[in-house]
C-alpha cells in the first residue's frame, strides 16, 4: 500500500504564467496519493495575478479554502472579498457559474483547492468566448482541446454522415 500521507513541502511543484495577469504555482496534492475521484492541491497566486482565467466547469465541482492572503472571487457577475479561513464552493454548470480568483493584497493569496475528478470535462471561458475539453488526466496538451465559441454550431450533428458504411454492411439490394 501507498504511504496515504503527504507534506505539502514534499509534494510535486507546478508553476505557470502567462503575460502580466496569470501565474502560479501549485503543489499536487490528492494525484501523488492515488487518488482517483478527488484531486487537491495548494495553490499560490503572486500579488496582482489570477492562477488562471474566469472559467465554469460543466462537469466537475470545485472548492477552495482560502490559508492565507486576501483578494477577490469573481463569481458570475458578482465579486467576494475573500481573507484566510474563507471557505468557497463552486458548483458545475453554465457560464452564470463562472469563477475566478484574483489576488488583490500585498502578499501571496494561498489556498487549498479540492475538486471531483470526473472525465472528460467541459470548461466554459466566458472572457475570451472559448470551451475546452480535457479527456484525460494529465499535463499531456493532447489530452484537452480548446475550441472558439462561434465554431460550437458550426457542423450539425448529421453533416458528413451520409450512411455508406451502413450501406456497405447491408448490401443494396433492397431484401
Amino acid at each position: 500500500m501507498t504511504r496515504p500521507i503527504l507534506n505539502v513541502a514534499d509534494a510535486p511543484k507546478h508553476a505557470g504564467s502567462n503575460g502580466d495577469r496569470f501565474a502560479y504555482q501549485m503543489r499536487e496534492l490528492a494525484g501523488p496519493l492515488g487518488a482517483v475521484r478527488i484531486g487537491a492541491n495548494v495553490t499560490i497566486v503572486p500579488p496582482g495575478k489570477a492562477a488562471f482565467p474566469f472559467h465554469h466547469h460543466h462537469v466537475n465541482e470545485e472548492h477552495f479554502f482560502i490559508l492565507s492572503g486576501s483578494g477577490v472571487l469573481r463569481a458570475g457577475a458578482a465579486t467576494y472579498p475573500v481573507k484566510p479561513h474563507d471557505y468557497i464552493v463552486n458548483l458545475p454548470g453554465a457560464a452564470d457559474l463562472a469563477h475566478q480568483l484574483v489576488n488583490t493584497g500585498q502578499q501571496d493569496l494561498v489556498y487549498l483547492a479540492i475538486s471531483t475528478s470526473v472525465l472528460p470535462e467541459v470548461v466554459g471561458y466566458p472572457d475570451s468566448g472559448k470551451t475546452g475539453v480535457r479527456i484525460a488526466a494529465t499535463m499531456d496538451p493532447d489530452a484537452r482541446f480548446m475550441l472558439a465559441d462561434t465554431a460550437k454550431a458550426t457542423v450539425g450533428y448529421w453533416d458528413g454522415e451520409d450512411g455508406s458504411a451502413v450501406a456497405a454492411l447491408v448490401g443494396t439490394g433492397g431484401d
